[in-house]
């Protein structure tokens, strides 16, 4: 497995919960508008320096379809995309933009329906000069990404599995899930409630919980 398939149905919550604070992109990186789609696919990895945006604008020919763009970029002062670059991601398949930047013509994005995560909007654009390697090892959020790692993104965050445990993370996140949807309410509670007053009593808590 290559594409990142099944990983559309796993929440980035499991994912988070399965492999841990490291992998979670920090809470700057957003889903510019809402209601956004949950989207999963391979990451095609891009990094611009401060004020270039050259190599995303290369990146959206070069992408394969099924894939998402994730970029290191070097600040938040000039737009890395607009609405015809987004527009031209759109048709030629990528599934989302994930950056360590800002945009411009968010109106325009948030109608064509293409999602895009990332720190902001600011309607001045970058230059195009710097040539950099792509698909290297870029830096997103605080969290290293590598060219085929599984980024899964919806409106509860972005979380990114590397792509050597991607069969390892894919099969325990479903096993969760179905362990989940068989545990009812009650079930949870009374688990949840005996967890918490063990852990209190174990710090010397004193206190009685509310019975039914």
């Amino acid at each position: 497995m290559t594409d990142g398939t099944g990983f559309e149905s796993i929440p980035p919550t499991t994912l988070a919960d399965i492999l841990g604070r490291a992998q979670v992109m920090d809470i700057g990186i957003r889903p510019l508008w809402s209601p956004i789609p949950r989207v999963a696919g391979p990451a095609f990895t891009v990094r611009c320096p401060p004020g270039d945006n050259l190599m995303l604008h290369a990146a959206i020919h070069r992408a394969q379809p099924g894939s998402i763009v994730v970029v290191e970029s070097g600040d938040v002062d000039y737009a890395l995309a607009g609405g015809n670059v987004c527009a031209v991601a759109q048709r030629r398949g990528i599934a989302a933009f994930v950056l360590d930047g800002v945009i411009r013509d968010l109106g325009e994005v948030r109608e064509m329906g293409f999602p895009v995560f990332a720190r902001g909007v600011i309607p001045i654009p970058g230059t195009k000069a710097a040539a950099e390697p792509l698909n290297v090892q870029v830096r997103c959020g605080g969290v290293d990404v590598n060219a085929g790692d599984i980024v899964v993104a919806d409106e509860e965050g972005i979380v990114v599995t590397p792509h050597a445990r991607q069969d390892e993370v894919l099969l325990a996140a479903q096993a969760k899930l179905a362990k989940e949807a068989d545990e009812s309410l009650d079930a949870w509670e009374a688990a949840h409630r005996a967890r918490i007053d063990k852990i209190l009593s174990d710090k010397g808590f004193e206190g009685s919980t509310t019975r039914d």
